[in-house]
């Protein structure tokens, strides 16, 4: 059992400082702000640390027991910093406050269980509704409960309120979790603001609350701060004005109250950003703002949320919606009812030097988000299990909202290939995850931030074609407003909607509460249909049944017949029958989240039809078969040459869909096969099979307005340059010379990634060291992010090498970039061994300084062994793994065992068809 300390060990030094300022301040604080603590002196904790545990221990499950409920919170926080430095400026991150929380007692009892991480509480006071003070000890656990107990001396009373009251010191760090510290460069000048990010646990870190989704409350916040800086937080300014502290001028900036909401969407930022001005404001660097980068994301924001209001039936719930583009910032961004917290890839756009990927990730981004203000916000989960509410929500909803503000892009139609065949990669493992687990399962910060993927935000429901799934979103939001939902809320709403026949839980609990998904098996001789768990590794040991919708669509007729498959099979039915010739596709137009076999004729069919017409089959098809062939042939149902086949068409191709699916597939090969003799003939099959869309599209000029043949376009260029075609490499070789020779840069902004790594990747140090001093002198971030990426490309060893000790360099490559530059030099089969090595040596050091928040470690597990596909890679796993424990790991715990689950298939895989796939490639290419 873990032992109580009264102070954080990582604010031990930082408070020795800050001691003296911050004591003096509280004082001053406490007076200014009229809080009678004279009447009531409160009690200051005890020196001494205990040395026995408290006498029941902690709640067993990490959990606060629910009998104190908070109904308010007064909190009021000073921070110190400058946001620009002089030579006598003494620059401090310290930043100290009170809190005062007013909260209801369910059930008698004399303890209270609040959280307070890496907080110094210097006073504390308990009070009755009628101001007497009630005694108590105050513990702080520094184990991973984060709990602040304190030990009455005499009971609270069941349904009395009560009033407990704090002064603390804390101290903003890089670690961009809780109240952060952000560096960044402004006119050449260094410059400094602060920030939060409370999600999922470290509102905590600020002040000490009932930090969990279901403890919602109404917050009175108050930031003290310099006079040259702006605050911002959840609700408007109510007031502002100048005070004077230990001889000081500081402004003081009080919000409105909120409304009732949860902790972790409470938000802070201190800065002296420039706002966008509209109804809505958008801030950023003042640069940002004056170069008009802010218009773009201001514009969108106000379409998608004036569509929202119309489309869930519900105002938007708050006086104000802020935007902020942070220069750090550990997620995409964060739904903060009230002012949305975004890294400056997801919110700034410049016309010319921005591509089409980077417009449509920020308007994606912002749908998101402001989505979340409903689903999330107004309505939120009760407990993280069911964190799929929030975000599998807001993933399906922010492509309405897409589709509303650039209706042009087709975006529905790229729902398969950005989140269901991504997602379904990561399902089809054994250790993958239900969307929904049980509440004992998630109860740590580690355990929590693990749920934190596509799992949870892409497998998507509603992608599912039963029309139950298109409800009323009123009625469930209406019922739910400023309160807590689980899934079974959900159910009961849309079981309002539907024929009463259907059960929509039994459904429903089918894709929620089990792992994966199936793999629907047709015999269109017999018309036989069954469905079994889909791994790609091994047998499933899981007696999981699905109820699945099934669409299919038969050569020579144009009626779709449906079907809903409630057991294994196999079961025999006259729609899944093809007579002669005919065949038959299934799951049309992908509504349905499950793969597809066939019988062997029926396979055949298909591929003739790919080769003589492929238009035949619906475009969004055409990238199902691909996928579905290669994941069945990795699992076995089918041969890899099938596989391998339906790829033969796409020298006739000139779709988006069907070449990225493909792509993403081949990938595969690549990583397994990019060190061995497969390697030549497999690139001399790629330039074979690329070379007429890289004719189709060669003119280096953007006229397209379709978003899919512009990402076609790019992938033509990326793919015929990575396989040696001449003419490619040539001229991305060229075009970046042009740029080096010249002050201005005239590749198209959607061509700089492949051209920039393509050219560095043929050219020495002199090129690299140009693109990094482009990096550092970029001033958006989407050129910065195309820069970063690019560097990543060179072949040469010690410019790799160098380029991963820049990774922990923050003033070189920010913490939020790290994780994703080791893995893009990974990703280089040059750099792969070098990356592993590198995260292995500089592990314990990664995990401490970069593994903070929701910035799980896991992707970059993930990334440095992607490659793995030998017996002494594994070895190397399983020590790597050994050396720090396996309970070291946290939040990459997954990571690392979905990491040692699939270099052991790859490593069965290679063995079993290396020389398959060789003697295929060199077949289809003999005649080049």
């Amino acid at each position: 059992m873990s032992k109580g300390v009264y102070v954080s060990k990582a604010l031990a030094v930082s408070i020795i400082v800050v001691t003296v300022l911050a004591v003096s301040s509280i004082i001053t604080m406490l007076v200014v702000y009229n809080i009678q603590i004279e009447k009531n002196p409160p009690q200051r904790p005890p020196t001494n640390s205990p040395t026995t545990p408290f006498p029941t221990g902690p709640p067993p499950n990490l959990r606060l027991p629910g009998d104190l409920v908070p109904e308010k919170y007064n909190v009021y926080l000073q921070t110190y910093f400058y946001t620009r430095l002089s030579n006598v400026t003494n620059q401090t991150f310290a930043f100290n406050g009170n809190a005062t929380v007013y909260f209801k007692c369910l059930k008698t009892t004399k303890k209270i269980f609040m959280h307070s991480k890496d907080l110094n509480i210097t006073l504390f006071r308990v009070t009755d509704e009628n101001g007497d003070v009630v005694a108590g000890r105050l513990t702080l656990w520094d184990d991973e409960s984060n709990f602040l107990e304190v030990e009455l001396e005499s009971a609270l009373k069941a349904n009395k309120n009560y009033i407990f009251f704090t002064t603390f010191e804390g101290e903003m760090f890089d670690d961009l979790a809780g109240l952060y510290i952000s560096k960044y460069t402004e006119n050449g000048e260094d410059r400094y603001l602060a920030a939060s990010q409370m999600q999922p646990t470290d509102a905590r870190k600020v002040f000490p609350c009932f930090d969990e989704p279901a403890m919602k409350a109404i917050f009175d916040i108050t930031i003290i701060h310099r006079r040259d800086t702006t605050a911002l937080s959840n609700a408007k300014t109510k007031e502002s004005w100048v005070t004077t502290i230990d001889d000081e001028q500081w402004l003081v900036t009080h919000f409105y109250p909120t409304r009732k909401m949860s902790t972790y969407l409470l938000a802070f930022t201190v800065s002296e950003f420039k706002e966008e001005k509209s109804d809505n404001l958008t801030w950023a660097r003042p640069e940002a703002v004056d170069a008009n980068h802010t218009k773009y994301a201001q514009e969108k924001s106000i379409e998608i949320l004036m569509f929202y209001e119309e489309e869930f039936g519900i105002p938007y719930p708050l006086s104000k919606l802020d935007q902020i583009a942070l220069p750090d910032f550990s997620a995409g961004a964060m739904e903060n009812w009230g002012l949305i917290t975004y890294r400056e890839t997801a919110l700034l756009y410049e016309e010319g030097v921005s591509s089409t990927s980077n417009k449509e990730w920020i308007v994606t981004v912002i749908a998101h988000e402001v989505a979340h203000q409903w689903f999330g916000n107004l309505v939120t989960m009760k407990w993280w299990n069911d964190l799929w509410l929030n975000e599998g929500f807001a993933t399906y909803i922010s492509y309405k909202g897409v589709n509303k503000a650039e209706a042009s892009w087709g975006i529905n139609d790229l729902f398969v290939l950005h989140e269901t065949q991504p997602v379904m990669q990561v399902d089809s493992l054994a250790s993958s995850h239900p969307l929904s687990s049980g509440e004992k399962d998630v109860q740590t910060p580690s355990d929590i931030t693990e749920l934190f993927d596509s799992i949870t935000y892409s497998k998507v429901l509603f992608s599912l074609s039963w029309s139950f799934m298109f409800f009323n979103y009123k009625s469930y939001l209406k019922a739910y407003e400023y309160s807590n939902a689980e899934y079974k809320d959900l159910w009961s709403h849309l079981q309002m909607v539907i024929n009463s026949e259907i059960r929509v839980e039994e459904v429903m609990k089918t894709w929620t509460q089990q792992m994966g998904y199936p793999v629907i098996t047709i015999n269109t001789t017999s018309g036989e249909v069954l469905q079994q768990h889909f791994l790609l590794n091994q047998t499933s040991h899981y007696n999981f049944t699905w109820q699945v919708p099934i669409k299919v669509m038969k050569s020579g007729s144009s009626t779709l017949e449906a079907d809903l498959l409630t057991r294994k099979g196999p079961v025999q039915k006259v729609m899944y029958q093809a007579s002669g010739n005919q065949w038959l596709l299934a799951n049309v137009n992908c509504t349905g989240y499950f793969r597809v076999n066939y019988n062997p004729q029926n396979w055949e069919r298909l591929l003739k039809q790919l080769e003589s017409n492929h238009k035949n089959i619906p475009v969004i098809n055409r990238g199902q078969l691909i996928d579905d062939a290669f994941n069945l042939a990795r699992a076995k149902y089918i041969n890899t040459t099938l596989a391998l086949n339906t790829t033969k068409y796409l020298r006739n191709e000139t779709e988006y869909i069907p070449w990225e699916s493909a792509l993403e597939n081949l990938d595969y090969f690549i990583l397994m096969f990019d060190r061995s003799e497969v390697y030549g003939p497999m690139k001399a099959y790629m330039r074979k099979q690329v070379y007429n869309l890289y004719k189709y599209f060669e003119p280096y000029t953007m006229n397209m307005t379709c978003i899919s043949n512009q990402y076609n376009q790019i992938n033509a260029i990326s793919v015929a340059c990575s396989n040696d075609l001449e003419d490619c490499k040539e001229t991305a070789s060229k075009l970046f010379r042009e740029w080096m020779n010249n002050a201005s840069n005239k590749i198209h902004p959607n061509l700089k990634s492949t051209i920039y790594c393509n050219a560095i990747a043929a050219g020495g140090e002199e090129e690299w060291d140009f693109a990094w001093q482009m990096y550092m002198n970029a001033t958006i971030a989407s050129e910065k992010d195309k820069l970063r990426y690019a560097l990543s490309c060179t072949e040469n060893v010690w410019i790799l090498n160098r380029y991963l000790s820049y990774t922990l360099d923050p003033s070189k490559i920010r913490k939020m970039d790290s994780v994703s530059t080791i893995n893009y030099i990974a990703r280089n089969v040059v750099g792969q061994s070098l990356a592993w090595d590198f995260v292995r040596s500089q592990w314990s050091y990664i995990s401490q300084e970069y593994g903070g928040g929701i910035m799980s470690l896991g992707s970059l597990i993930d990334g440095v062994t992607e490659r793995f596909s030998t017996v002494f890679e594994l070895q190397q796993l399983r020590q790597f793994q050994k050396d720090h424990g396996e309970g070291s790991f946290g939040s990459a715990t997954r990571a690392l065992q979905q990491a040692m689950e699939r270099t052991e298939a790859n490593i069965k895989w290679v063995q079993e068809n290396k020389q398959t796939v060789l003697e295929w490639f060199r077949r289809e290419t003999t005649n080049l």
